[in-house]
């Protein structure tokens, strides 16, 4: 309910300052809740991080699997063949998610989701770090299909990644009568130009959310694309359900680092970036000018010593990195962790470890578990090794890098943003606009959504329907009655 109330949130790539916006540009819920709050009759599957189904807001509207399911759901991403019917969440974003669709409504507790009563399925593909791979979502899509669920909520995507297989899973879901919901992404580019999938997939049963601020501008973040984009709804600052607490240390990294190189023109050096924040980059000479280029034969290395003690006992913990690459081919980008401290190239634990890794100086997130990291003492750093006979390249540079704990728990809340947001609240209406026409196939409820929406200046040119969803425009959508002749007498 937007009253023009101050927000202060988290976007994908940052702190977003207290902002106020403008009443009525929202979804028209309470109107919607006036004809229908129950969708339980509507089983809507979550395809994500898992689900914490031990929230004290999500537990009375999971899905019941029964025997075969009895946690709710399934996991993907376990080692064991097959997947586990354990879909817990590592992540928090999956239970965000699950939060905006179907949080319990009216019950003096955290948030409403847009269907107080719920049925949701949760289906873990992606890990941890937020990382999954195409055949885990394949098999999530193809379970939900096959255990009854009537819409697939997939906040998730990959830019230019088209697959066959993915794709023919959707098509399945199609022949079976499911809707599925993705978002547009987050990359803030047109996909009309640069697919992204699922977005960009063919299928009639596929919608396509772009996210909307609290202007109902397009969010600074948001993906579009006036041919394979199909709504808008609100993606900033959206406060759900989240898997746990978390503990976070960002480092600024403009102070206490330990590098070494084996050139002289080499090595690691502190930068100012946007806004005045700290950045690391090698080489130290001029980074980012294309004369200036990394040496060939170096061994560019830098670590700092972090306490992560405070983080013992937690289900999870990992480390947030921003970096371009600019790597040539046989050059190596590696990242390692020591216990012990010190130098973490000599006796340490390999993060991560990357070769031709050009990016153009554009800076690509990522994340990764390093639980194994947890002491008083614990050295994390970085390393650009290159080749008696390399031909160079910038090098690279990192901007943001934070370590963070979750521990799980029932009581957790949290603000974000993206259009992994916009998405649950499309799902929560098609849930809706479902649960109150039962008798409706995909179709009619994505003809609902589409043509009961409301048009916006921001989505003009932008969406297929150049509309945000209207929860009550949805449910009052009428199809118009076709073959009928009318005689004026």
């Amino acid at each position: 309910k937007n009253t023009g109330q101050p927000i202060t949130g988290t976007y994908p790539t940052g702190l977003l300052a207290s902002v106020t916006g403008k009443a009525g540009d929202d979804m028209n819920l309470e109107a919607a809740w006036n004809v229908q709050t129950d969708c339980s009759a509507i089983t809507v599957a979550v395809i994500d991080s898992g689900v914490n189904y031990n929230s004290n807001d999500l537990a009375a509207n999971m899905w019941n699997g029964g025997v075969a399911a009895p946690l709710h759901g399934w996991n993907f991403v376990s080692s064991v063949s097959g997947g586990t019917s354990d879909p817990m969440d590592y992540n928090g974003h999956g239970t965000h998610v699950a939060g905006i669709i179907g949080a319990v409504g009216n019950n003096s507790t955290g948030t409403t989701g847009v269907c107080w009563k719920a049925s949701i399925m949760a289906v873990r593909v992606l890990d941890a770090t937020g990382g999954g791979y195409t055949s885990g979502i394949i098999q999530g899509i193809d379970f939900a299909t096959t255990h009854g669920a009537k819409i697939i909520n997939m906040s998730l995507g990959n830019a230019g990644l088209f697959d066959q297989a993915f794709s023919d899973a959707i098509s399945r879901a199609q022949t079976n009568g499911v809707l599925v919901v993705v978002a547009a992404g987050n990359e803030k580019t047109n996909n009309d130009t640069t697919a992204n999938y699922p977005c960009n997939l063919p299928q009639a049963n596929l919608l396509c959310v772009a996210a909307l601020d609290q202007y109902y501008a397009l969010a600074t973040f948001s993906n579009w694309g006036a041919n394979n984009v199909d709504v808008g709804a609100p993606g900033t600052n959206i406060r759900s359900t989240w898997a746990g607490t978390n503990i976070t240390i960002k480092d600024p990294l403009n102070s206490g680092w330990v590098g070494s190189t084996t050139t002289a023109s080499g090595g690691w050096a502190y930068y100012t970036f946007v806004s005045g924040a700290g950045l690391i980059a090698t080489p130290k000479t001029n980074w980012g000018n294309p004369l200036s280029l990394y040496s060939a034969g170096t061994d560019d290395r830098i670590y700092k010593t972090f306490d992560l003690l405070g983080m013992a006992g937690a289900d999870v913990v990992s480390l947030a990195v921003d970096a371009a690459i600019n790597v040539k081919n046989g050059d190596y980008f590696v990242g390692n962790f020591k216990t012990s401290g010190g130098d973490p190239f000599q006796g340490g634990v390999n993060i991560f470890g990357a070769t031709n890794m050009k990016t153009n100086t554009s800076f690509t997130s990522a994340t990764f578990d390093i639980a194994g990291c947890v002491s008083a003492t614990c050295s994390i750093g970085a390393q650009l090794l290159s080749t008696p006979a390399s031909t160079r390249d910038i090098g690279v540079a990192i901007p943001r890098f934070s370590i963070e704990s979750l521990t799980l728990n029932s009581s957790s809340y949290k603000t974000i943003s993206g259009t992994s947001m916009a998405t649950p609240e499309v799902v929560g209406v098609a849930a809706l606009v479902w649960a109150h026409n039962p008798q409706f196939t995909y179709t009619d409820v994505t003809n609902a959504i589409k043509q009961g929406g409301r048009t916006i200046p921001a989505l003009a040119g932008k969406t297929t329907t150049g509309k945000a969803v209207d929860a009550m425009g949805a449910l009052s959508h009428i199809t118009p009655p076709t073959g009928i002749t009318v005689n004026v007498q």
